[in-house]
């Protein structure tokens, strides 16, 4: 149970009393209403952690009061005044800010930050206690010294003795002190991390520490279709991207030996692996070296498994050491695991991306959800929303040329530079590879949401990265697609659902598309090859009709399936074969119409509206798979029955085979109704 002494600084006596309440589960609680009581109280008293009100934490009044050790926490009801005083602040001082309401039931928020405060004052308690230990050593082996320069001129055979004991243990002194240094400079890096990147910083620090070969590390995610899984950020010290995770993922269920440690919470040391059934597949085919022994501890939050650090063939002078890893070693790899879930937890890595830092599609999409209901539910009025992709031109080039390692550290930089360009209220996300999506709010128009991509393209070419001389034209650029959707619309739609996202998506990356020179139509190879040269610029996707879209000014639209009213698609009167299935049964018909939105449809008896059938429609010489929701069903006469299909979550491609039928419908004369 965590223990501090907490001091609660603040002239208001309601809300002293209310942050009393809240810090007694965690230690024991002062009180301050006066800048002379709070100093007198840091004198005296060992102070974990300062809650302050944001009308007394200014950095220049309380300058030098509180021990470096000391976390503050200032309070108020204004986060925008919370978020400047904040940065009053030193960054080697450990500062949070909590908007508090006095009315708010659920407290959980601050309690998570006071729990977080204690145990990073703890931690800084633990390194200025390890300095001071070292200093002291410091001194007693100075001492050793000049013991044994007195007896060297009266050395018998115990003297002799005395003093290999003392080499020995001047010997072992100076290991251990190295250690701890190592030790120290870990958590320094640990209590430093902003990002994932910077974190992973330390995995080769942990290698080198317990001398392992090879080291990996692992975070548990979960999907619909895999359920849990360790999913590696660093495999045999490789830092891995996205698109390489499945290969050396693993499910926890499985016959392994980092599954095993996060299924059942233990910790495994073993020397001799040669009939242990753990010793998966991958060990066998996909680790450098072959495996000796190896080490795993599990990294725990409270009660709960959240990644897993695992050390691969212990070594001692450059051999392998028969013996594995000693039992110092799996002491010193499960402290490093604690402090390690610490800043797991800061950083959250479930929500961010691990090589950049930035947000994760789903996790980013249920952000955008949350702000755009946000302002609905208020009723504001603060302009559009945009989504915008953004794709690093020429990125195989780049990592061909330069190594995986050197594309890692570019996407590491670049997501900061994106970062610095976009506005406080705008979100970001590492969309997939080299693609990056933003989302714009505040917009009022396409020609706003143009100019402020604009300006994130131009800070990405401005910015000089590593070998980006390797580069077409000398430099390293980005090209990207801009789409917009009026909020005013949104209400339309009851819930805005991440498969309504990412056809908005879809449309910024088929203009992005577009920036990128993938759709030059011209035959001319030298025309093509002038056109995808220019990359690096920004196209919009325009939503304009057909009779414009053949201009070939503007990008084909998609069809805003999840905006538009009932029975506004252009239908088209053709007989297209369809196969539905009813109670499992596949039946064969044929359309009467057909829309981008559904389908009328001939069947020998009723549907029952309401329900969704599966669906497969040709159209062309393309199959497409795809659901349907039963709207209607009547009698047409005789064993015949017409019904009326919506089609549900249309994805891209299918969308685009539709599209693409009946633009081939409307050049031979078939027009829609």
């Amino acid at each position: 149970m965590i223990s501090a002494n907490i001091l609660i600084f603040n002239k208001n006596y309601e809300e002293s009393e209310f942050f009393h309440i809240l810090c007694q589960r965690y230690g024991s609680v002062l009180t301050s209403a006066t800048l002379e009581k709070t100093s007198a109280l840091a004198q005296s008293t060992k102070l974990q952690v300062v809650v302050v009100d944001a009308e007394l934490a200014s950095y220049s009044s309380l300058k030098g009061l509180f021990k470096d050790s000391t976390s503050i926490i200032i309070t108020g009801r204004d986060e925008n005044q919370l978020r400047e005083i904040t940065k009053e602040w030193p960054s080697t001082r450990y500062v949070d800010y909590q908007v508090i309401s006095l009315q708010e039931r659920d407290n959980s928020r601050f309690y998570r930050a006071l729990k977080f405060a204690i145990e990073h004052s703890q931690l800084r308690t633990e390194v200025e206690n390890l300095k001071n230990s070292l200093e002291l050593n410091d001194q007693k082996l100075k001492e050793v010294y000049v013991e044994i320069k007195e007896i060297k001129n009266f050395i018998s055979e115990s003297v002799l003795k005395e003093l290999e004991k003392r080499v020995s243990i001047e010997t072992k002194y100076v290991r251990l002190k190295n250690e701890r240094q190592k030790i120290e400079k870990i958590l320094r890096k640990l209590y430093t991390a902003n990002d994932v990147s910077s974190l992973l910083d330390i995995v080769s620090d942990i290698k080198e520490i317990v001398l392992a070969q090879g080291i990996s590390f692992y975070i548990i995610d979960k999907n619909e279709s895999l359920g849990k899984y360790l999913k590696p950020l660093v495999w045999d010290d490789a830092f891995l991207s996205p698109p390489d995770y499945s290969k050396y993922s693993v499910l926890i269920d499985s016959q392994d030996f980092a599954a095993s440690a996060a299924r059942f919470g233990q910790e495994i040391n073993i020397p001799e692996l040669s009939f242990d059934d753990r010793m998966s597949k991958r060990y066998i085919e996909q680790l450098k070296a072959p495996l000796k022994s190896i080490l795993v501890v599990p990294i725990m939050h409270d009660k709960d498994i959240i990644g897993v650090i695992e050390v691969y063939n212990k070594t001692e002078k450059g051999n392998i050491r028969k013996e594995g890893f000693s039992k110092e070693d799996q002491q010193i790899l499960r402290g490093l695991s604690t402090h390690v879930s610490l800043a797991m937890n800061k950083l959250n890595l479930i929500q961010y991306d691990a090589l950049t830092g930035l947000l994760r599609p789903d996790p980013f999409f249920e952000k955008v959800i949350q702000k755009i209901e946000s302002q609905t539910k208020r009723r504001q009025e603060e302009g559009l929303f945009a989504l915008v992709m953004g794709d690093v031109d020429w990125f195989k080039n780049y990592n061909d040329r330069n190594g995986h390692e050197a594309g890692n550290r570019l996407l590491r930089e670049l997501a900061q530079v994106l970062k610095q360009s976009i506005r406080e209220d705008d979100l970001l996300c590492r969309y997939g590879g080299e693609e990056f999506l933003f989302f714009l709010t505040g917009v009022n128009n396409i020609d706003e949401a143009l100019l402020l991509t604009e300006r994130i393209r131009k800070n990405v070419e401005e910015h000089y990265f590593e070998f980006e001389e390797s580069q077409p034209r000398n430099n390293l650029t980005m090209s990207f697609g801009v789409t917009i959707f009026p909020k005013d619309k949104v209400h339309f739609h009851p819930t805005l659902t991440r498969n309504d996202l990412k056809l908005i998506a879809n449309e910024a990356d088929n203009a992005m598309a577009e920036a990128k020179g993938k759709k030059i139509s011209t035959s001319n190879l030298a025309e093509k090859s002038e056109a995808l040269l220019t990359k690096n610029k920004v196209c919009a996707y325009s939503r304009e009709r057909a009779e414009e879209e053949s201009r070939g000014d503007v990008i084909k639209s998609l069809r805003e399936i999840f905006f538009k009213e009932k029975r506004k698609f252009e239908r088209f009167h053709v007989a297209a074969p369809l196969v539905y299935k009813e109670n499992g049964t596949p039946k064969v018909t044929k359309t009467i119409n057909l829309s981008i939105g559904g389908a009328k449809i001939k069947s020998e008896a009723p549907l029952s509206p309401g329900k969704t059938i599966d669906l497969v429609i040709i159209v062309g010489n393309k199959e497409s798979h795809l659901k349907g929701d039963v709207v209607w069903s009547e009698k047409a006469g005789g064993d015949t029955y017409y019904s009326g299909l919506k089609f549900r979550d249309l994805d891209f491609a299918t969308q685009k085979i539709l599209e693409d039928y009946f633009s081939s419908l409307i050049k031979k004369g078939n027009m829609p109704s």
